[in-house]
């Protein structure tokens, strides 16, 4: 069975959607059976490397809250972000763009570093308040797993890989995602939001069910072996 993630890495959501969707794989006997493919989505693509304000004076602009709504919208975050083990900094994150970040996501799966590479990057955006969108501090970031350094900064120093952000972008387009996290198991169901533990385990059980049907038996099996005897025939009168 195969899960592709569409997110973002600074999506406060995505990071909490993340680990419930894992929790919830974890205690399916299938687990080892899925496949996770992370697509990209940016959740603000014109959005500068730079920005010059803090994050509340960049929430209570972009929403139209006071510094107060935004401190407590924040608060709220953080609050759920520790029910599943996450700290969030957010009177310390950067807003940035995140294309660069992206594309070493596509970098890293290039070289079976997809899964540590995104958790690497939400850890070091929400917990370290890292700045996503310095090349050296991603290049450093790409070493922290395992990544020739030089190599990843190198691609970075490029385009390398703007055409795979652009595909996956293009692709949940036109699946109709419109916002993140938003998870599609087998191109057949999708799941919107960082809903609970619960609806992520239904839904995988459900998928997986249903892409292994059940047989349909024909006839009572009375001539056949059962629990490891065999029945002998009937005597013919």
């Amino acid at each position: 069975m195969k899960v592709e993630i569409w997110s973002d890495f600074v999506c406060p959501f995505c990071y909490i959607g993340k680990r419930r969707f894992e929790e919830a794989l974890a205690s399916l006997p299938f687990r080892s059976d899925v496949e996770i493919v992370y697509r990209s989505f940016e959740l603000d693509p014109r959005m500068e490397k730079g920005v010059a304000h803090n994050v509340m004076e960049a929430l209570a602009k972009k929403y139209g809250m006071s510094l107060e709504q935004a401190r407590q919208s924040n608060a709220s975050l953080a609050a759920q972000a520790k029910q599943v083990g996450l700290t969030y900094n957010y009177d310390e994150w950067k807003f940035t763009n995140t294309f660069d970040a992206h594309r070493l996501a596509h970098y890293a799966g290039a070289h079976g570093k997809a899964n540590e590479m995104t958790e690497r990057l939400m850890y070091a955006y929400f917990t370290e308040a890292k700045h996503l969108g310095e090349l050296e501090t991603l290049a450093d970031l790409a070493a922290e797993v395992g990544l020739d350094r030089e190599a990843a900064l190198a691609a970075l120093a490029g385009d390398a890989y703007a055409d795979a952000v652009h595909d996956d972008e293009s692709e949940g387009s036109a699946l109709g995602i419109r916002g993140v996290p938003f998870f599609v198991i087998d191109r057949k169901y999708g799941i919107s939001g960082a809903q609970p533990t619960a609806t992520f385990v239904s839904a995988l059980q459900q998928a997986w069910d249903e892409s292994r049907p059940a047989l349909t038996v024909i006839g009572g099996g009375e001539d056949a072996c059962v629990d490891g005897s065999c029945a002998a025939p009937a005597a013919k009168e």
